[in-house]
């Protein structure tokens, strides 16, 4: 097993923001609370700024940036919060990276003691429930500048934006930062096209791991920095515990290793579920997996064969049409 590359900054903004400020730099972090027409950044997306100005992360672009930037620092030196709202026209939106006359609204708020300043201890719960790989929303009401930390269960809002995986505001004023633990994607079968599958799937900003017990086909040199479990994948399967935030692509089309990762998938709450392999080798799939007692609604949420029907050659076309229908079934239900 080969350890995971580091986790890219631009994921670790509340965990920066947090290191500077204990550094004694000072930090606010920005985040994006509402959109209007086009924008290139989502409500959630944050920007970490230290009181020396350096950033990491992003709430959209051009003078954007510059003026969250400004404010920020100033924050940091009044310790008051502020919320900014920035509309750009048609004719120069292009230039400040608001396509066709989008509008932001973007929160900043200063870490620290000041009576509205978001509280080290607060920020510091929030870092701890994402290295826990905890759902937890972070809610401010910014009519008061109130701040908590929500867990699933805790509130009907916040649980129907960990389920649709959207931040955004709520009809009563106050913003919820939904922070779900990272996308998975587990792939078994160390074949060729897996090779680009977990680079596309990094870089979307799922987590991967790779099951093959064959050794010489899954080794460090073909699969350098990602993490590769050796072990059957069954066996590798149940210590993963794959849960609603998991796909699974299974890729050897051989039944000896495919068929258990498919059983242990079906029987778990993955949002997807996908086997390499022609019609002629999923109907056989499908008749083994019936004779085994699932159901037709069970192997009905296999996508077989895998990947969107995009004409798809190559290895690395094959990993995009895989990829695709991965996202599809994220975000299109």
């Amino acid at each position: 097993m080969t350890d995971a590359a580091p986790e890219a900054f631009h994921d670790r903004i509340p965990e920066i923001a947090l290191d500077w400020h204990r550094a004694g730099k000072g930090a606010a972090l920005a985040t994006v609370v509402d959109t209007w027409g086009s924008a290139p950044r989502q409500a959630g997306s944050q920007l970490a700024i230290s009181g020396a100005g350096e950033i990491m992360g992003s709430v959209s672009g051009g003078c954007v940036e510059g003026a969250v930037v400004t404010e920020a620092l100033e924050a940091l030196q009044d310790g008051t919060p502020r919320l900014l709202t920035f509309g750009v026209s048609d004719e120069t939106a292009f230039a400040v990276g608001l396509a066709c006359g989008g509008t932001i609204r973007v929160m900043v708020e200063p870490v620290g003691e000041a009576p509205q300043a978001l509280p080290e201890a607060l920020l510091a719960d929030l870092v701890a429930a994402r290295a826990a790989s905890r759902a937890v929303a972070y809610e401010v009401r910014p009519d008061a500048w109130a701040r908590q930390l929500l867990a699933p269960g805790q509130d009907a809002a916040a649980d129907a934006r960990f389920r649709s995986d959207r931040s955004g505001s709520e009809e009563d004023g106050r913003f919820l930062a939904i922070h779900n633990p990272p996308l998975r994607l587990i792939v078994v079968g160390a074949v060729h096209i897996a090779q680009p599958l977990l680079s596309i799937a990094r870089l979307c900003g799922y987590a991967p791991t790779l099951i093959d017990p064959r050794g010489a086909f899954g080794s460090a040199a073909r699969f350098p920095g990602e993490t590769i479990l050796e072990d059957w994948p069954d066996e590798a399967l149940a210590s993963l515990k794959p849960d609603a935030r998991t796909a699974i692509v299974t890729l050897t089309h051989d039944p000896k290793l495919d068929d258990p990762a498919i059983r242990i998938a079906l029987r778990a709450p993955v949002f997807y579920l996908g086997c390499l392999g022609s019609k002629k080798t999923h109907a056989k799939r499908v008749e083994r997996l019936a004779a085994a007692g699932f159901t037709p609604d069970d192997i009905a949420r296999i996508h077989a064969p895998v990947g969107l029907d995009i004409g798809a050659k190559s290895p690395a076309e094959i990993a995009v049409s895989v990829m695709a229908q991965v996202t599809a079934a994220l975000r299109q239900g």
